[in-house]
């Protein structure tokens, strides 16, 4: 019997490994970190958000430069808080505290992001930087912090399609 050409584009479709194991998915449900997690991670997106437009605010008006400034204290606070409670995270789901092979990438861009936020907060404190350059060293933090937040996102999309798969 002659296979249709659909299915044989399915067959021949990579298979994917899963994201979790089905212990690390045992885990990953049974910790109190996945809920931290998924606090966290819309928590920092609106700090984010409210930090940019206070930040694109005072590079096009000259206003609310404390504002601004405070606002990328608070989100690097937030970014601190979620980087070490996902490592906890990780060391429960996969038995290290970063650079788990499911997360390698997103992890090694997070080292990014945090690099670069607290370049801002040392050069802040430090009077390094004029105001300006300091405006523009945290929207390459935010920049960094979207395209690791895209990663996030799609990693965590596709482990719940490959849950639906399994299913």
């Amino acid at each position: 019997m002659a296979a249709t050409g659909r299915l044989d584009a399915d067959l021949a479709a990579p298979t994917h490994t899963p994201l979790y194991t089905t212990e690390e998915r045992r885990r990953r449900d049974g910790t109190v970190w996945t809920l931290v997690q998924g606090v966290l991670a819309p928590l920092q997106f609106i700090v984010f958000l409210v930090s940019l437009g206070l930040v694109l605010r005072w590079l096009a008006t000259g206003a609310g430069y404390e504002a601004a400034t405070l606002s990328i204290v608070l989100k690097t606070f937030v970014l601190y808080a979620i980087m070490v409670t996902g490592a906890i995270w990780e060391k429960v789901v996969f038995g290290r505290y970063l650079f788990a092979p499911a997360f390698f990438w997103e992890d090694a861009v997070s080292m990014l992001v945090i690099a670069l936020h607290t370049a801002y907060l040392w050069a802040l404190w430090s009077h390094a930087l004029a105001p300006e350059a300091l405006m523009s060293l945290a929207l390459a933090a935010y920049a960094a912090y979207v395209v690791n937040a895209a990663q996030f996102v799609l990693k965590l999309r596709r482990a719940r399609l490959s849950a639906e798969g399994v299913a």
